[in-house]
């Protein structure tokens, strides 16, 4: 079978792109910044900076500086979402800013530096419209997200000197990211790592089981757990400190006798890393304070692909109607339909 062609115009250039390539276009600030965190991501195919958003044709970088162009410095991603999904590059957009500041990002302040999110879909919409949300309630940030989330527009690669800058000229590169204060920041807020619960403690709070798996990577017996045929509506929380972790509107019956979910509801509450014990090479799952709860494996259905399959004594489910008395009304929203 041929593989299907698509060849698309624009502004008098072709560009020729596979029907498993799709776009994906983000606003963090300064655009030499935002291009090396997804350079090297598996399924990505290129990031090309450039300026979006505007009412002016080909803007060039002093006219958008200026600020009366009303476009944004922006990165546009062509991507495979086979290899790599739109919520995987969400996440690394996200991890790259203060979602909160509606001047700029860091040193750079001007409405060119704003942070936006444009869509070329109604799914990338709703994946970015979701992401924002979970970031707005997570209580990591004070004040509330000001990144919009906008409909993608004509995008304008940015001049020649603009592409790949960190590699063309490194040393500016770092010194630059040094003192506009982005690098501080990710630190502070994206990648901290909450402690591991005192192990005298735990064994008191946790029965033998829990302890188990919780903090000695054990596994429950298929079949023989609390939650793997569990039906109703609610969340799972990590068992050692109540985190949110899951959602029943993201389980599903794998088949294997553990509870089975496409997608955990708030991200940044679970850790992935590569285990190879037993001779296998699989992901293993933790949650933000160090607890093991399962592995993921990529045979899930879709729109995910993903099955995170995770181990019942790691967590404690609170249901639906029982969520506000313990504290967890703010996510009830999950639940509107």
């Amino acid at each position: 079978m041929t593989k299907m062609i698509l060849i698309i115009f624009i502004i008098g250039q072709v560009f020729v792109m596979s029907k498993n390539i799709e776009l994906a276009t983000f606003a963090g600030g300064c655009f030499w910044c935002l291009e090396p965190p997804f350079e090297h991501v598996n399924g990505i195919r290129s990031v090309v900076s450039g300026y979006t958003g505007g009412h002016t044709s080909n803007p060039t970088y002093d006219e958008v500086c200026s600020g009366t162009t009303g476009h944004y410095e922006a990165i546009q991603i062509e991507f495979d979402p086979s290899i790599v999904s739109y919520d995987t590059l969400l996440e690394i957009f996200w991890h790259q800013i203060d979602p909160t500041d509606s001047d700029g990002q860091f040193v750079d302040k001007g409405s060119q530096y704003r942070t936006a999110i444009f869509y070329h879909t109604e799914s990338q919409k709703n994946s970015a419209e979701k992401s924002l949300k979970q970031i707005d309630i997570s209580g990591l940030f004070e004040k509330p997200v000001a990144t919009k989330i906008l409909k993608a527009t004509v995008f304008y690669r940015a001049e020649a000197y603009h592409q790949d800058y960190y590699r063309k000229n490194p040393f500016n590169y770092k010194n630059y990211r040094k003192a506009s204060g982005g690098d501080f920041f990710i630190d502070l807020h994206w990648k901290i790592d909450k402690p591991v619960n005192n192990d005298k403690k735990l064994k008191k709070q946790l029965t033998t089981m829990q302890y188990y798996v919780t903090q000695e990577c054990g596994t429950e017996p298929a079949f023989k757990n609390e939650y793997w045929d569990n039906h109703r509506e609610g969340i799972y929380v990590d068992v050692t400190n109540g985190d949110l972790l899951f959602s029943s509107l993201d389980k599903f019956d794998s088949g294997t006798g553990w509870p089975s979910f496409t997608w955990p509801v708030v991200k940044r509450n679970i850790k992935e890393s590569v285990d190879s014990s037993l001779d296998m090479i699989r992901i293993e799952v933790k949650s933000a304070a160090g607890s093991h709860l399962g592995h993921v494996f990529d045979d899930g259905p879709k729109p995910s692909g993903l099955r995170y399959c995770i181990n019942s004594a790691a967590l404690k489910f609170i249901p639906r109607e029982e969520m506000k008395k313990n504290g967890y009304e703010k996510f009830l929203y999950l639940f509107e339909k």
